[in-house]
């Protein structure tokens, strides 16, 4: 089955990371979970709560499911996978420090490889270099991510932008997939 690559790290969003985890295999995918380590990492849930006492306008964090990385950032082999899937969570805003992830993430946008990104896993694509002139979508509290490195922010559910196609949130994912699976299934035969 074609690969595709995951990162993932400690407050991996679990809607974001879950659905596409078990969603790309039905179409004949492989997804491989890497992260920082090779080891089992914990996820977390991001909700505005519904009916707090006091309102809440940025989401609440608590604990939820984990999910095991069977490859470290340093061993994965990018030119083994056809794909690339940056789920969202409080993850990214540490895992765009490392180096061995940025470097990976450059060589899909190079190489033109299928590129899908949620909610924050845009601040990856930010860090390794690849939103400069191009469009993308997020959650409206990453447009900054977008607009300070030159990228262009638009507030829609999805949009796609040569190899990339990005989302806001796990919400808009219906969209996201029904571009992007056509798109990997193009690029991996």
């Amino acid at each position: 089955m074609p690969k595709v690559l995951m990162p993932i790290g400690d407050a991996t969003e679990m809607m974001d990371t879950l659905y596409p985890y078990f969603r790309l295999p039905e179409d004949g995918f492989e997804i491989i979970v890497a992260g920082p380590e090779a080891r089992k990492y914990n996820g977390v849930m991001h909700e505005i709560p519904p009916g707090a006492p006091v309102p809440w306008d940025i989401t609440k964090e608590q604990p939820s499911y984990h999910i095991q990385a069977t490859v470290a950032f340093k061993d994965v082999k990018p030119e083994e996978y056809c794909g690339l899937f940056l789920s969202g969570g409080r993850a990214p805003e540490y895992l765009r420090y490392d180096e061995d992830l940025l470097s990976l993430t450059r060589h899909f946008y190079e190489n033109n490889k299928p590129v899908a990104t949620v909610c924050h896993g845009i601040e990856i694509a930010a860090a390794a270099g690849c939103l400069k002139g191009r469009t993308a979508t997020t959650v409206a509290k990453c447009e900054l991510d977008i607009t300070q490195v030159g990228g262009n922010y638009v507030d829609q559910p999805t949009h796609t932008d040569g190899n990339m196609i990005s989302s806001r949130t796990w919400h808009d994912y219906s969209e996201l997939f029904r571009d992007f699976i056509p798109m990997l299934k193009e690029a991996c035969q």
